[in-house]
This record gives structure tokens, C-alpha cells and sequence, in this order.
């Protein structure tokens, strides 16, 4: 019998979730992708459809769950443009069959080209309201991203698994452990106001419609440092990112003060995502989707690579940081 958390997750079961909240599906599904979550497309009779998400069980608490849903109908309420759970009867988290679902309105959208210096300057006045509103108060049930959980536990985790092959866990471990010596050395020099943020935003997060761009899937706001929605946007050579991040700190500028400071931590943070991401892939690894999805992680070759991108991090650490002039 399937362990997997999602396992009894069957499309009579989702369509019996909707309908739990008195709407009336036409039986049409489809599965979106997600990998920690599981999202679908549902269609409703006389309506348009639908999206369903389930979220993943045991990740989150009730609590938690509900403080992003309030942060996403904070900013909408503001019209920041962020697609916030629908509610119904005034509740937003529903339960069916031992899962915990929320519904969204369908909404469709184009990939931004941050190629082009206006939207990058769009996408700064969006960060920079994001950020006016994240830092009015803190998360009370949302953990912040700390050297302790993107760094040492997703080490830990990857030390007791097993995960790195025989012949490659001296190198990786080594060079990750050196690492977050560094960071934690790096996050003290350079002190930083926490707030509240996306928390994941890349590319994948935005949505470009109707001239404007759309954050979704707040699935992973936390507290943090302001930059840490910003880094994953700088792409190329040094001159690129930093002809990037003029242009987003320009917009962002006009809502809400960006702390330059907080540039001495993006390759902290870069860091930190890479292990994290190793050890995320890890604690998924019995959710049949990940096997399917991330075949090469079990592979020799992925380990041997992170060896080399860690000592590349280790090594820009030492580089000065993007300034703005």
C-alpha cells in the first residue's frame, strides 16, 4: 500500500472537495503542474473554471496556511496584483477526506521578458509595494529563512539520508559546511531588517497580463531579508545584473526604501537556495512526481556538479557585491 501523500488524491475526490462547497462541477479536470502541492483546473457548470489546490499534508500548519492567505487579501485589497484564495461563506481553507484544499479564479497570463528594462522597472514598483505592506508587521505563524533552515537542516537531512553518493560526500559536505561558516560570518557583518515576503519569486511566480504583472503562488512567504525577492531576477554577466538591478531598485524606490546594504547577502542567499534545493528534492524523493520530474537527481553526475557550484559560490563570497551608483 502507497505511503505517498497523495496517494487517495483521486480526480472523485477532487471534484467531491469543489462540490463540498455547493458548486456544481462538469466533471472536466485537469491536472496542473505542481510538485509540492497538487493543483487542477476544474470546470463548473455555468461558470468559468476554477482552480482547485490541495496542499501538501503536514507541510504547513492551519495557522500558517491562513496567515498567506490574509497577507495574498492584504495586498489584493490594496490592489497590488496577486491572485488571493476565493472565499466562501467567509473561509478560505476547506477540508475533504483528510485533505486541505483552497480554491482561485483561473487566471492565464504570459511569461514578463526581463530583457526589457520597463518591465524590470514594473517588477520594482511591484516588489517595492509588496515590501511597504510586508513590513508593517511580522509572520506570527510563518517561519523566516535563516542560515539554521535553508542551510543546517537541509545538511542535516542530506547527512542522515544517505542522499550524497559514497564518493562524493567528503567534497560535498566539506565545501557546504565551509559555506555556511561563511554566510552565518556574512549575515552577522551585514544586520538586516526581516519582513514579510514572497518568498519564491522567480520567473515562474510572474505573470504578465493586460500590461500588468501578476505575483502568484504565495505558497512560500516568509520573513526575510527585502532582497532575497529580488536576487532571482539578475541574470548574466556582472554588468548585466547590474544594469538589472538599477532598473529594479529605480521602481521599487518609489513605494518603499531599499536598504543597499542588503546586497552584500544575495550570493548568502543563492547559497542557501542551492543546498536547500538538494535537500527539498531529498525529502520528496517518495512522492512518486519527483522520481518522474528530477530523474538526474539521483545521479552521480548532479552531485558532483552542486561540488563544483558550491565551490563557485564559496569563491563569490570573496567578489565584491552589485552596487548602486
Amino acid at each position: 500500500m502507497s505511503t505517498h501523500p497523495f496517494a487517495t488524491l483521486t480526480p472523485d475526490t477532487v471534484l467531491d472537495a469543489v462540490e463540498s462547497l455547493g458548486l456544481v462541477s462538469d466533471a472536466r479536470i485537469l491536472t496542473l503542474n505542481s510538485y509540492e502541492n497538487r493543483v487542477f483546473q476544474v470546470g463548473i457548470e455555468g461558470q468559468q473554471p476554477l482552480i482547485a489546490k490541495f496542499y501538501r499534508p503536514d507541510r504547513w500548519s492551519d495557522e500558517a496556511i491562513l496567515e498567506e492567505h490574509a497577507f495574498s487579501q492584504e495586498l489584493a485589497e490594496r490592489d497590488i496584483p496577486v491572485i488571493a484564495p476565493t472565499a466562501y461563506a467567509g473561509r478560505t481553507l476547506f477540508e475533504h477526506a483528510g485533505f486541505r484544499f483552497s480554491l482561485f479564479r483561473r487566471f492565464g497570463g504570459r511569461a514578463p521578458e526581463f530583457d526589457d528594462p520597463d518591465q524590470l522597472l514594473m517588477l520594482g514598483r511591484l516588489l517595492g509595494r509588496l515590501h511597504a505592506v510586508g513590513a508593517m508587521r511580522p509572520f506570527e505563524h510563518r517561519p523566516a529563512l535563516t542560515v539554521d533552515n535553508f542551510g543546517h537542516e537541509s545538511l542535516n537531512f542530506l547527512r542522515e539520508h544517505d542522499c550524497v553518493p559514497d564518493s562524493l560526500r567528503p567534497a560535498y559536505f566539506s565545501v557546504a559546511d565551509d559555506l555556511l561558516k561563511r554566510i552565518e560570518a556574512q549575515m552577522a557583518e551585514h544586520p538586516y531588517q526581516s519582513i514579510r515576503l514572497h518568498g519564491d519569486l522567480h520567473v515562474g511566480n510572474l505573470l504578465w497580463r493586460d500590461d500588468l504583472l501578476y505575483m502568484v503562488d504565495m505558497d512560500d512567504c516568509r520573513m526575510g531579508p527585502a532582497v532575497q525577492d529580488l536576487w532571482m531576477m539578475l541574470s548574466g554577466e556582472r554588468d548585466q545584473r547590474q544594469a538589472q538591478l538599477a532598473e529594479l531598485v529605480d521602481g521599487y524606490n518609489e513605494f518603499h526604501d531599499f536598504d543597499p546594504r542588503q546586497l552584500n547577502l544575495i550570493e548568502s542567499l543563492r547559497s542557501l537556495r542551492l543546498i536547500h534545493y538538494s535537500a527539498w528534492l531529498a525529502r520528496r524523493w517518495d512522492d512518486p512526481a519527483f522520481p518522474k520530474h528530477f530523474p538526474w537527481f539521483a545521479s552521480e553526475r548532479y552531485w558532483a556538479e552542486q561540488v563544483l557550484t558550491l565551490r563557485e559560490q564559496r569563491a563569490a563570497l570573496d567578489e565584491l557585491p552589485l552596487r548602486l551608483f
